[in-house]
């Protein structure tokens, strides 16, 4: 019988080979130390989003750092749908919540859009990682989301990548419903667009209608706090398109 799956799991940058000795510290190290208070010896479960989810045990533990060393590949790198969330941030709890249930649903790219009605103050982008990574540890998630830098939706929209579709969440106008479009959308790389909390405004509805490469959609009858409308875009991308087929 194979030894069971540590508990712990934790992201490190370093690469994973076995036997190397992979210093930990920061917010990690206080973890480790302080609040799971593991000791030399202990398993834990590494992955750093290229070489797969290592079994690593713990050498020393100092009050700054930790040395662990990988031992054995637990689960090889593999291959997740190139999902990207462009949202309009809400106020912080909001944002915290959407950045870590986005990551639990497999999202690649976290990107931040400021729209007419953003009312939303500045992004830490330092937040948004730890939320994200926090969350990928607790998932079971082999990748970490990309955090990119706010821009405006415009910018975004103006030079959008050939080959890739926006899935734009509508809530003020007519569109058909998410389920039905996305079950006969083409193949595709993806990204989902959810606005502020007062919603989008009519000029960026129909600029946003315009383009080619967006397919507008409902998320049903009811009004949805802004955190919520991405989560369920997304939840049901992952159940159609996705790896939740």
């Amino acid at each position: 019988m194979s030894p069971a799956r540590p508990k712990i799991r934790l992201h490190v940058g370093d690469d994973l080979v076995a036997g190397a000795r992979l210093s930990v510290g920061g917010n990690a190290a206080h973890y480790l130390s302080h609040v799971m208070r593991c000791a030399p010896g202990d398993e834990i479960a590494v992955f750093n989003g290229r070489d797969g989810e290592w079994r690593a045990v713990i050498d020393t533990v100092g009050r700054r750092d930790c040395v662990i060393r990988p031992v054995g590949l637990l689960r090889p790198q593999s291959a997740e749908p190139d999902l990207w969330l462009l949202f309009a941030p809400v106020k912080r709890a909001g944002t915290d919540f959407l950045i870590q249930k986005a990551t639990e649903l497999g999202v690649a790219v976290l990107q931040p859009v400021t729209t007419r009605r953003t009312v939303a103050g500045r992004v830490n982008l330092d937040r948004v990682r730890a939320n994200a990574v926090e969350a990928a540890e607790q998932c079971g998630r082999l990748t970490v989301p990309e955090a990119r830098a706010p821009a405006a939706l415009s910018d975004l929209v103006d030079a959008w990548p050939a080959g890739r579709r926006l899935l734009f969440c509508d809530t003020a106008g007519a569109a058909p419903p998410a389920p039905a479009a996305l079950a006969r959308a083409p193949a595709s790389d993806w990204a989902v667009l959810t606005g502020p909390e007062g919603g989008f405004d009519a000029g960026e509805r129909d600029w946003l209608r315009g383009k080619a490469f967006v397919t507008p959609v409902s998320l049903g009858p009811r009004v949805l706090r802004a955190e919520t409308a991405a989560l369920a875009a997304l939840a049901l991308w992952q159940g159609i398109l996705g790896d939740g087929r």
